[in-house]
């Protein structure tokens, strides 16, 4: 059991047709490739011959190492575990390089947010990270989190891989003539070109970043409205990824591992499996001295048999001067498997209004209205389980509940999708909402909406004595009033006050009673608002010279109005006491 678990792909004689089967199978997917590039460190691999040669140059032939080792069989510390590792320290292997790991468990808390019903583990990028690039060679990243040297798959030319010609003009893979997978995630360049991220907010979208490359990977296995808590959506994800059901068990076995426990370890540091598999290509027949004092090609190597030494070439026939070589035979090409075509019922098809009515509201309060949507499939059917992307645009300060700009919903058995409600900012002014789904061809709707001024549909003043100043005086009681709407009180409205002629206030005054500017001239127009419960008490009021009764007029946004009278009066004259006469 533990040589099972322990096994590798890798170069051998017994191993060829294995190795270079599963391989194939690894780089000839149209979703992000899988090789690693030349130089990548991580012990000696094997050489053509099948022995331990140290580092191969086979960069010629495309066949550049690719990392599936699976893990071991000890594993993290947890509890309930039958590990004996102390619980501070684990496995070498579950050691995960800092910047590594942040970017890890940046990208599941980014899609968390965005697309929270995809349930993305980190676990599964750590996973694909470490079969792809060995966590990036062990944490060779610099602080930004971009690798120090270029992680490049073997040029897919056709030749033992897929064929695909440039994508990118050679701008991340420095290949012009054909494809190279590329960074620590080993996307291809096509590929990258829809689902490159950025991450680190560096306003560049980099594979060779590991925080741009595990965000891209991370929202590539979300696609299509995948649970990756179901495990057939998680299969369908990695096998999108890579078409190998090789890949597909190494990346799970890996997932399981990490599962059971991790740890941060300095970057540079983490461990790369001790002999990286390549693909094999037919061995080049080597010159041999011959009887005859000639050389000529040594013939390929028979397998050795379990247990036994290294198989030795057979003797050339004497006075021959010369050996033929034995043929090799060439391992079968793999075709990849087709990805499968969704049937129009998988397909989606279009986005419609689901009965959304106006949208308005005003400022500080909740849209009645939601935002609602219907999604069908290629057949005109509802479509159910398709993630639907709602978004703000505008300046008035409205958010989601929850205080969001930016939600993402999925829809249900009947297509619909509803947005959580709308909170309205304390701007007024016009927004838009956008509802958007779809990956290959995305499906719009947008949304009108408006923020409108708090309202009062009713205006009082607070107590009812009677307002009297003398001319050139000051109203020694103060003016307070109450706004309400619907009943309840209404803060933060909008008031504006009046001195005016008559009740219906059509025809201001010039005269009479009168506020104050800051320079301290005279003013017969305010523009107030209410505070926190409704009330609004009025600055101070002065009478001028002219006495009579005057009246003062204060309207709300909603329709409240309300007219009090001021009282302009000279106090009355005392007549002087009458002296008594004392009789004679």
């Amino acid at each position: 059991m533990a040589a099972h678990i322990r096994r590798r792909l890798r170069k051998g004689a017994t191993t060829t047709a294995v190795a270079a089967a599963a391989v194939a199978a690894l780089a000839a997917s149209q979703a992000p490739a899988a090789p690693l590039a030349e130089g990548a460190a991580g012990g000696d691999q094997q050489a053509a011959g099948g022995e331990s040669g140290g580092p191969e140059d086979g960069a010629a032939t495309g066949n550049s190492p690719y990392y599936t080792d699976l893990p071991p069989l000890v594993t993290p510390d947890r509890p309930g575990s039958s590990s004996n590792l102390p619980a501070a320290t684990g496995s070498a292997e579950a050691g995960i390089p800092a910047s590594v790991l942040a970017a890890y468990k940046q990208a599941e808390r980014t899609v968390a947010t965005t697309d929270p019903a995809c349930r993305l583990p980190w676990q599964l990028l750590a996973a694909i990270g470490k079969v792809e690039s060995g966590q990036a060679r062990g944490g060779q990243v610099d602080a930004n989190g971009t690798t120090l040297s270029p992680i490049l798959g073997p040029a897919l030319n056709g030749q033992g891989f897929a064929l695909i010609k440039d994508t990118d003009g050679g701008a991340y893979d420095s290949d012009a003539v054909h494809d190279r997978a590329v960074g620590p995630m080993q996307f291809i360049p096509s590929t990258w070109a829809t689902w490159g991220q950025d991450a680190n907010g560096d306003g560049r979208k980099d594979p060779n970043n590991i925080y741009d490359a595990a965000l891209a990977a991370g929202r590539y296995l979300c696609a299509g409205g995948r649970n990756l808590a179901v495990a057939a959506d998680l299969d369908r994800a990695v096998l999108s990824y890579n078409q190998s059901t090789e890949y597909l068990r190494t990346v799970r076995s890996w997932f399981a591992y990490y599962q059971r426990g991790t740890h941060e370890v300095p970057d540079g540091s983490g461990v790369l499996p001790t002999a990286p598999s390549t693909p094999t290509p037919s061995p080049t027949p080597t010159p041999s001295p011959t009887p005859g004092g000639t050389t000529g090609p040594t013939p390929s190597p028979s397998p050795s048999k379990p247990g036994g030494t290294k198989p030795s070439p057979s003797p050339s026939k004497p006075g021959d001067g010369s050996t033929s070589p034995t043929p090799t035979p060439t391992p079968p090409r793999p075709t990849p498997p087709p990805k499968p075509t969704p049937s129009p019922a998988e397909t989606f098809g279009s986005l419609e209004n689901a009965g959304t009515g106006p949208l308005t509201a005003t400022a500080g309060g909740t849209f009645e209205e939601r935002v609602s949507v219907r999604a069908r499939n290629a057949l005109g059917a509802p479509m159910a389980q398709l993630p639907v992307t709602f978004t703000i645009t505008g300046t008035t300060g409205t958010l989601f509940d929850g205080g969001k700009k930016k939600v993402t919903v999925i829809s249900k058995a009947d297509g619909t999708a509803t947005a959580p409600a709308l909170k309205a900012g304390e701007k007024t002014g016009e927004f838009t909402v956008t509802a958007t789904a779809g990956t290959n061809r995305p499906r719009t709707l947008t949304y009108e909406a408006s923020v409108t001024a708090r309202q009062a549909d009713k205006i009082v003043r607070v107590g009812d004595k009677a307002l009297v100043a003398a001319p050139g005086e000051k109203f020694a009681d103060a003016v307070t009033v109450k706004a309400t709407h619907k009943g309840i009180a209404a803060p933060g409205v909008a008031v504006t006050a009046t001195m005016v002629k008559d009740s219906l206030g059509l025809i201001d005054n010039d005269k009479g009673p009168y506020f104050k500017d800051a320079d301290g001239k005279p003013l017969r127009t305010l523009d107030l608002t209410t505070g926190a419960d409704g009330l609004l008490q009025l600055p101070e009021i002065f009478a001028d010279e002219n006495p009579g009764t005057y009246k003062l007029r204060l309207t709300t946004e909603g329709g409240g109005s309300v007219v009090i009278e001021l009282t302009v009066q000279a106090p009355e004259e005392t007549a002087p006491e009458e002296t008594e006469t004392p009789e004679a």
